[in-house]
């Protein structure tokens, strides 16, 4: 009998092999195709900076010595390098595009080595280098749609049904209910819960959610090898995470893949998780911004050029507004006041100043503002000029400077004074982790109407969710929201 049952098994693992090798097999002619687009795309690049017609070229040019019988072969193989060949069935797609991004960086820079090493006529042409920069460029944008169109099918195959892969779930308390809800819902992974394995050495329990369960982890190699599965989830309860590392040892013996969900709330790990190993030692970083790195650099080039872009829009509606503040109250046009931003760090934030007085525009809780120094709805401070300015959030356009310095991004949590932050760090749990990236013009809570006298808990919802979920195209997006929902809003005064 266990000679049939290790049989079935190799028969089913040899069959995932055969089935994972015609995968990457179709998705390796289908990048070759991409990856020759963009060659090809590249090519015609070339041909219009010159002023020719971008197909003017003889077809054996653009085969050779164009470098295209390189760039396909060496791009591949990166990809096989950079592991995107990989199942990411459960990861999000800005891991991916990370990948592409370095492929993009990779693929040129070996093709230009090989091309060097195979002393290609090619490489004699002035343009040439400009060609091979134009395809580095080119393979991210074409990689990066077709990956996504790729994973868009996919999702629709998987929730027919097909494509599935099939999972066990070591751990029936609330954890692991937890983990069968959230597979199930994501029905896009195509990741299907088979069974549950109680954490309790033995149980009595034969149902949970609907699925079978199939013993307690005493018995837990004889189920898998009855009940072969394609990948074990440990949902572990915090009380029995001591077991844990034998568990592991005793799933060495399986070709399963093995993902452990901790028993940690999720509103104390905001950031990505991360593990890394130092001399040996791993290391699980559960508070890692993903704006370190790569992130962060793209995000402030952002920074830079929509700064640059927006003060040049803003340029004479600025200079109106500063000559319309002066002729229409006394005091200075700009206001400055103490902000935290990124790790705590105090800076000076510009606004055009918009009430009578500029010592009430210090925050203090007098004249008229509420306990936190906040401006209520029709403030006797704010002049007429300053109202119209508040309304249409135009009072802000002078951070933008503080942008250019680097203190502020154009998205992010709205920066807040120091005493504030020294009050809500107390109050308001999870606070702190705002400033774990720079404080913003604009951010999530602002363009869903969080501004003004609103939700305090809501808006620090908003912030978390943001800083969660960062990417550069939610970032786009809340910019693009700002056109339309950030300027003019109800809640503004």
């Amino acid at each position: 009998m266990d000679l049939v049952v290790v049989g079935a098994r190799r028969v089913d693992e040899a069959l995932l092999k055969q089935r994972h090798q015609v995968f990457v097999g179709l998705l390796s002619v289908l990048d070759g195709a991409v990856v020759t687009a963009a060659a090809g795309a590249a090519w015609a690049g070339r041909n219009f900076m010159n002023a020719q017609p971008l197909l003017s070229s003889n077809w054996r040019d653009f085969l050779w010595p164009q470098p295209i019988a390189v760039q396909v072969p060496v791009t591949i193989l990166c990809l096989t390098l950079l592991r995107l060949y990989r199942p990411r069935r459960d990861r999000a797609f800005y891991d991916e595009f990370v990948q592409i991004v370095k492929l993009g960086g990779l693929a040129t820079i070996l093709s230009l080595a090989a091309l060097y090493a195979l002393a290609s006529p090619f490489l004699s042409a002035p343009e040439s280098k400009w060609q091979l920069a134009l395809f580095g460029l080119l393979v991210i944008v074409f990689m990066s749609v077709h990956r996504m169109i790729f994973r868009i099918a996919l999702r629709a195959v998987r929730r027919r049904g097909w494509n599935l892969r099939h999972a066990a779930i070591i751990g029936t308390g609330r954890l692991g209910q937890i983990t069968a809800h959230t597979l199930m819902r994501n029905s896009w992974t195509g990741l299907n819960v088979q069974y549950f394995i109680s954490h309790h050495p033995t149980t009595r329990r034969t149902d949970l959610l609907g699925h079978p369960v199939r013993g307690g982890v005493d018995a837990m190699e004889k189920t898998l090898d009855e009940h072969p599965v394609d990948a074990v989830y440990l949902a572990l309860p915090g009380s029995h995470a001591a077991v844990l590392p034998q568990l592991l040892a005793r799933l060495e013996r399986f070709t399963v893949d093995v993902r452990i969900i901790p028993d940690v709330n999720p509103k104390y790990t905001p950031f990505s998780t991360t593990i890394s190993e130092l001399d040996g030692m791993p290391i699980l970083s559960c508070r890692e911004s993903r704006l370190e790195g790569l992130g962060g650099w793209a995000k402030r080039v952002i920074d830079i050029v929509g700064a640059v872009v927006a003060l040049l829009i803003f340029a004479v509606p600025m200079l109106i507004i500063a000559i319309l503040i002066r002729l229409t109250s006394n005091g200075p046009v700009m206001f400055r006041q103490n902000r935290v931003s990124l790790a705590g760090h105090q800076f000076r934030i510009y606004k055009f100043r918009t009430m009578q007085h500029v010592a009430d525009e210090q925050g203090l809780p007098f004249a008229g503002g509420d306990e936190n120094g906040w401006t209520r709805r029709n403030d006797v401070r704010v002049t007429p000029i300053g109202r119209w300015l508040r309304a249409t959030s135009l009072d802000e356009l002078p951070q933008l400077f503080n942008v250019l310095g680097g203190e502020m991004s154009l998205v992010g949590p709205r920066p807040e004074r120091p005493e504030l932050v020294g009050k809500f760090r107390h109050d308001w749990r999870g606070y702190m982790l705002r400033q774990h990236v720079k404080a913003g013009m604009t951010g999530w809570a602002q363009v869903n109407g969080l501004r003004g006298q609103t939700s305090l808990r809501k808006r620090l919802q908003y912030d978390l969710f943001y800083i969660r979920n960062w990417s550069l195209m939610f970032d786009v997006r809340i910019l693009w929201m700002t056109l339309f929902k950030g300027f003019v809003n109800p809640n503004a005064h």
